[in-house]
């Protein structure tokens, strides 16, 4: 149909698992997904992490990983349409947001804030062949935002519902929250809560070479340490007003470590692990019940919904809040993330706002994002 939009978006979040592709049709803005597709990146996963710190020859690293990361995004695309025999010339544009290495919003003394993606957009137009759009971040930051989170503005137009109030919460390596207030004249409202499953990822690799605890098997058969709960939800940053984002810069496994070190006890692995389930479970419903009290709906996506454990732990903290995933609002948990890069690709060639300033904290709505011309 000539007035078909059909978007792919790209994601690879904080975890660094996977490349997950979107095909998305955005026809007349609304957001139908029509086919997935998820490429294993697992091997890149240490380098992608390591460039997340300090560390020795990061130019020359840097480099490498963003080439390597835009063949691997194009890579999945073109798989993406290939199984779905869909020729690459009826795809509009790419919307890649590309492998975060570093995040640091504006904070005092830190001199100028910034988000640094990863995953070559110009690479990943020729080796496609459709125009990529990339670089969403960083136009939000020169306004005073924190270029991050940016998926509220999507969950506003895929998910919001008059007159009813609904918090939509995504579960990656970091988790975040928007609230759609039920009165479309009020402004949407979200942040970063804190961690996801970015920690618990973290200790059952150092302590079982396991990139996740599928379905929260370990940490189900671990206890909770009340004391050391108690210091990580004391961690500052929780308390901080909104506009806030966060990532691995500070929720990362040697600042557990200097959790742990302040323990008067040895702490059996298992109940570190099922510690970190319940203070990713406790950030989340502490942020919804002091942000957002009127919201009557929760819904979940990210990869922390496959985790019945942490999500059976967020909605008993919510009760009596209905809470369930997106699944049941038309976008499935897994996918949400990469549609919306479709949909800001969309905006960005249609010459609409990506951001949502009440969130960012950012002076205005602006265009996001780079083209990239195929």
């Amino acid at each position: 149909m000539p007035d078909t939009e059909l978007f792919i978006g790209l994601m690879s979040g904080t975890s660094a698992d996977s490349i997950d592709a979107a095909l998305v049709d955005l026809s007349d803005g609304r957001c139908q997904l029509l086919a997935t597709h998820s490429s294993d990146i697992s091997d890149l996963k240490q380098e992608i992490h390591a460039l997340g710190l300090r560390g020795d020859n990061e130019i020359q690293r840097l480099g490498q990983l963003d080439r390597e990361l835009g063949v691997r995004f194009a890579k999945a695309a073109n798989q993406l349409l290939t199984r779905q025999k869909i020729p690459h010339k009826s795809i509009r544009a790419i919307g890649s947001h590309g492998q975060t290495l570093r995040h640091q919003p504006p904070s005092e003394g830190q001199g100028h804030p910034f988000s640094l993606q990863v995953g070559d957009p110009n690479t990943i137009a020729h080796h496609t062949g459709i125009t990529t759009v990339a670089d969403f971040r960083r136009r939000d930051i020169a306004l005073g935002g924190q270029g991050a989170p940016l998926v509220p503005a999507f969950h506003r137009a895929a998910f919001h519902a008059p007159g009813i109030s609904r918090a939509i919460v995504n579960i990656g390596g970091i988790a975040n929250i928007t609230l759609l207030p039920a009165d479309e004249a009020q402004p949407t409202e979200g942040h970063d809560t804190g961690p996801g499953n970015g920690l618990m990822d973290a200790w059952i690799w150092r302590h079982r070479q396991r990139h996740f605890d599928d379905d929260g098997d370990w940490a189900r058969r671990g206890k909770v340490i009340p004391a050391l709960l108690e210091r990580l939800l004391r961690t500052p940053y929780l308390a901080q007003p909104a506009p806030k984002s966060t990532g691995r810069e500070l929720f990362n496994i040697d600042w557990l470590d200097r959790q742990l070190e302040e323990m008067t006890t040895v702490c059996a692995t298992a109940d570190v692990q099922r510690t970190l389930l319940e203070f990713t479970a406790a950030s989340i419903a502490d942020a919804v019940t002091a942000h957002h009290t009127d919201a009557q709906e929760v819904y979940l996506c990210g990869g922390g919904v496959r985790n019945r454990v942490l999500s059976g732990q967020i909605a008993e903290r919510l009760a009596p809040r209905r809470v369930a995933t997106t699944d049941e609002l038309g976008i499935p948990p897994d996918w949400v993330e990469a549609a919306a890069f479709a949909w800001l690709a969309r905006q960005t060639l249609h010459g609409l706002p990506g951001n949502a300033p009440e969130v960012t904290g950012a002076r205005e709505a602006a265009i996001l994002g780079a083209i990239y011309p195929a």
